[in-house]
């Protein structure tokens, strides 16, 4: 059974620079803050009419496909993650195809957040294992600016996300040493709501069937989405920060020392770990756990902040342009974010 390799990797951030200080003018917050509880200095947003997912994950597409030396012709799967889709439905995988002008191949959305890039990389992997396809174009793109809560009830969130896109093309590895060596992949659904976007949704288990038999049609309009609910920021992202930091900080390192264990290598044998960008100081206190080196870990927060599924290829790309990564060596990708998910995926370059 043959590896998968990444052939080629690309990325895309937005021109428009967000710093700290640009928050200050919606709400009460500062510089000072935002980097002691995240690390994080700026972050870019998509223009709002212009750039969305798709576009963003078009243009990191374009670039990876060109490094691999093929082209959007020869693409023949695409597995898409995101949170942050142009529609409700259809996903972006299938706008991709459109913008690139692809054949009729199949288009895979993947709704895992955080570790969406994670889990999409597992999918493909599988794929050109089994040798059903050859070039597979993977993405993580994320538009959050369009949907956070810019007023000081929504800070605590809304100070973290950034927008940007990366993409990868996975092919078989042209030998038995390098490539993918395994993923693994995780959840844990019993804590779903401390990170979690309520609305739009279709969650009316929260009525039991005689309740609503007994509500007139204004009261089911309001099951759904309410002037209420805006009020109350039902709209906007909610998260529990310290009850996630508590979770991260523990299956972070057990996630990446599985995929260690299972390949019979230890945390000293890895020349690049690259860490979701949740949090400057989860990836800290990851990389003291474990025992790596500051050189050993790869973070570019401080730049774009928590670009969700788009953050793990971000981060690859850029740490391979500045030549941290050559042939030969040990790369270890990992995230966890809502649901709770978790993954890691373990590379031979």
């Amino acid at each position: 059974m043959p590896k998968s390799r990444i052939a080629g990797i690309g990325m895309y951030v937005p021109q428009h620079v967000v710093s700290n200080n640009d928050l200050t003018s919606y709400m009460d917050t500062s510089d000072e803050w935002i980097q002691e509880r995240t690390g994080i200095k700026e972050r870019r947003y998509a223009h709002r009419t212009q750039e969305t997912t798709t576009t963003m994950g078009v243009e990191a597409a374009k670039i990876a496909i060109d490094r691999a030396g093929i082209t959007a012709q020869d693409i023949d799967f695409i597995v898409f993650a995101t949170l942050s889709p142009d529609y409700y439905f259809p996903g972006c995988g299938v706008l991709v195809q459109r913008a690139m002008k692809m054949g009729e191949i199949g288009a895979l959305d993947v709704r895992n957040q955080c570790s969406g890039f994670v889990y999409a990389l597992s999918v493909a992997d599988q794929f050109i294992k089994s040798g059903m396809y050859k070039n597979i174009l993977v993405i993580g793109s994320e538009k959050h600016s369009f949907g956070l809560d810019f007023s000081t009830r929504g800070r605590n969130v809304s100070v973290i996300f950034g927008d940007g896109a990366g993409a990868v093309v996975l092919q078989p590895a042209e030998d038995e040493e390098s490539g993918i060596l395994s993923t693994h992949l995780h959840s844990d659904g019993e804590s779903a709501e401390i990170l979690a976007m309520y609305n739009p949704g279709t969650h009316a288990n929260y009525w039991t069937s005689q309740q609503v038999a007994n509500f007139d049609e204004a009261e089911i309009g309001q099951m759904f989405m309410s002037h209420e609910m805006i009020d109350n920021a039902q709209n906007f992202p909610f998260m529990d920060g310290p009850s996630v930091f508590k979770k991260a900080v523990v299956k972070f390192p057990e996630v990446i020392m599985e995929a260690l264990n299972t390949n019979g290598y230890k945390p000293a044998d890895i020349k690049v770990l690259i860490p979701h960008q949740a949090n400057l100081r989860i990836a800290q206190f990851v990389q003291q756990k474990l025992g790596l080196r500051e050189e050993q870990v790869y973070n570019n927060i401080q730049k774009y902040g928590n670009t969700t599924a788009a953050s793990v290829p971000i981060a690859l790309c850029e740490a391979w342009q500045q030549g941290m990564i050559e042939k030969g060596d040990l790369v270890c990708l990992a995230a966890f974010g809502s649901g709770f998910t978790w993954a890691s995926a373990l590379i031979k370059w």
